[in-house]
């Protein structure tokens, strides 16, 4: 590739894409009972989720100035444009640490060719711009090609997705608690988009099967040809649930091409076990 291309772990891309391509991965930080954890390094999804269903409650931090500056610092003299996309400038401090890092690495080095974009979306949605703009830049593409598609995909992406408990989007700080009391009683399960990198909740539905249900018909009201897309679904230790909406996104749209992945340790802290989120383009250039 002309292009070097590095993102962060709130990207949920799985290890093998990330492995093939050769994607550098800065981890965010999660802790657990205090103790800090590197994304996908020190911990896993599945340890994660097991300890909030016990109860735990993690949280999560940015990538420190530090973990930047010297994942930067890598690439300073290979030769070769390099392209930081960064999880949603909305939910994380990461990209604003970025450019801080970015500004001051070029006055010490001047000729590197570096560029901090905010995605403006999150996990699979985020990962899905992250892929595609690989695979413009495994095609042989410039810079500047691969920036337009970056730029095409992150005003284009759809994130839909709906989480089981109420309570850890309370948390978070997402919705009140109140909302969160009444959505458990009433088993509320709310959808939510993210739009200009902000979570945005879009209905609120009663009972699991039925929002899931829903998530697919917003999909076909807002798909662009969806049949010739790479279509994401991720899930928060629930493979069966998510293995049953990729059989109905194949026999309803001919969908052939799928990412799937479990969410990973810095977004899930937030949104809790038994999310799951559809990603795809409104608009197929």
């Amino acid at each position: 590739m002309n292009v070097k291309i590095i993102t962060d772990s709130a990207c949920d891309l799985p290890d093998d894409i990330i492995n093939k391509y050769d994607i550098d991965v800065l981890p965010l930080i999660v802790y657990m009972n205090d103790k800090e954890y590197k994304d996908n390094v020190d911990v896993k999804p599945a340890e994660l989720f097991k300890y909030m269903r016990e109860g735990g409650i993690a949280k999560t931090a940015q990538a420190t100035y530090e973990s930047i500056d010297s994942m930067f610092r890598k690439y300073v003299d290979c030769g070769k444009p390099c392209i930081y996309i960064a999880f949603s400038s909305e939910l994380s401090g990461t990209y604003q640490t970025a450019k801080i890092v970015e500004q001051d690495i070029k006055e010490e080095y001047p000729d590197f060719d570096l560029t901090v974009i905010d995605s403006k979306a999150a996990s699979l949605g985020f990962g899905l711009i992250v892929y595609l703009s690989t695979l413009t830049a495994e095609d042989g593409a410039s810079k500047e090609e691969v920036i337009d598609r970056i730029l095409y995909c992150k005003k284009h992406m759809e994130h839909i997705f709906t989480v089981d408990d109420l309570e850890y989007l309370y948390r978070g700080g997402r919705v009140s608690k109140t909302a969160a009391v009444i959505g458990s009683v009433l088993h509320i399960k709310p959808i939510l988009d993210v739009e200009d990198g902000k979570l945005i909740p879009v209905e609120k539905v009663r009972g699991r099967k039925k929002s899931i249900n829903r998530m697919i018909d917003i999909v076909d009201e807002r798909g662009d040809r969806l049949g010739e897309q790479i279509v994401a679904i991720n899930h928060a230790d629930d493979m069966e649930t998510a293995l049953k909406v990729k059989a109905k996104l194949e026999e309803k749209f001919g969908i052939k091409e799928f990412v799937i992945r479990d969410v990973g340790c810095a977004i899930g802290a937030h949104s809790g076990p038994g999310t799951l989120s559809i990603f795809f383009l409104n608009k197929l250039d």
